[in-house]
């Protein structure tokens, strides 16, 4: 029984621990594919995880970008105004100088003409009158003389009026461009603010991205490994099958798959062993006799009847159970 023993481990052990060509076990096959599957899993969660959070994270960069598109209009509309401000400013300024220019030009011809005036002699009525082409001419000349120096004091009257209102208005529109500036300072630290935030967004929404792409590609090399385990598996698998279920064998042709007759007796004839059992097939001698056999047990026949009455026995499969063998070689 010993030397059975050692015989039957030694014949089953090769279908028990089957390996692919290239060395992979199927137990190995098997733990691998089951961890693959684990992974993918897990895998496949953290990427849905990181989708959720990049398009939330897509939402928040699209809420940014409408305040800062606002501020921005808003910003450009500020400037603007500012811009026209200090073109308003730089025009008054500019015709504030003009009339301090006009009024100090007024000034000196009012000064000339009134030391012209006060040098010359001054023409005494008799003068006027003799020289006067009759009394409406007379009336004339003095009106003349009234007109052009009351005529020399209103030039100086509005033109110092209108500096003074010149002057007025460069204050007013100083302080319109103060604040204008101080405006336009407000609304672009806002912009610049929404900006900031907005770059921060889009680096968190590329961040999520990037490690989302990471899981995928992580995801699609345990998938393309477990699928090529899996594959190999069901080579490993359909390869042990066959030759599991192959009659073809040493000494064969065989009625039955050779693997149960290696496991048996390993293609021997042997004598009965200690429960009876004899032959190539291992058959008891109730079974022989049962199945017709011409001899007192199993290995005393020939092997043309052993392998006919072991076919009958076997049943194209349906008798496998009358071999312990059938499923310890995973035929049953």
């Amino acid at each position: 029984m010993p030397l059975r023993r050692a015989l039957f481990l030694a014949l089953a052990l090769p279908l028990l621990l089957a390996v692919s060509a290239d060395g992979a076990s199927e137990n190995g096959l098997r733990s691998k594919i089951d961890s693959s599957k684990k992974t993918e899993q897990k895998l496949g969660d953290a990427a849905a995880r990181l989708l959720k959070l990049e398009q939330a994270s897509q939402r928040e960069v699209n809420i940014i970008e409408g305040r800062l598109a606002e501020a921005q209009a808003e910003l450009n509309a500020a400037q603007s105004r500012l811009a026209r401000t200090q073109a308003d400013l730089t025009a008054e300024r500019k015709r504030l100088a003009r009339l301090k220019k006009r009024l100090a030009q007024s000034r000196a011809q009012l000064t000339e003409l009134l030391q012209a005036r006060y040098m010359a002699d001054k023409p005494d009525l008799v003068t006027v009158v003799l020289n006067s082409h009759g009394f409406g001419d007379l009336l004339e000349r003095m009106e003349f003389y009234k007109r052009v120096e009351d005529a020399d004091t209103e030039i100086l009257d509005v033109v110092k009026d209108a500096r003074a209102d010149a002057g007025r208005e460069t204050v007013k529109l100083t302080k319109l461009e103060a604040k204008r500036q101080e405006e336009t300072i407000t609304v672009q630290r806002e912009r610049n603010a929404l900006a900031g935030m907005e770059a921060a967004a889009q680096a968190r929404r590329n961040a999520l991205a990037q490690a989302r792409a990471a899981r995928l590609a992580a995801l699609h090399a345990t998938r393309a490994s477990r699928r090529s385990a899996e594959k190999t598996l069901k080579k490993l698998l359909a390869d042990r099958e066959k030759a599991a279920t192959s009659n073809v064998g040493p000494g064969g042709p065989w009625a039955i798959p050779w693997a149960i007759v290696q496991c048996e007796s390993g293609g021997q004839n042997l004598p009965p062993n200690s429960a009876g059992a004899s032959g190539y097939y291992q058959m008891m001698p109730a079974t022989w006799a049962g199945l017709g056999g011409s001899t007192s047990a199993a290995y005393k026949a020939s092997k043309a009847e052993q392998d006919r009455l072991a076919a009958k026995l076997w049943n194209n499969g349906a008798g496998a159970s009358n071999w312990v063998c059938a499923a310890l070689v995973g035929i049953i």
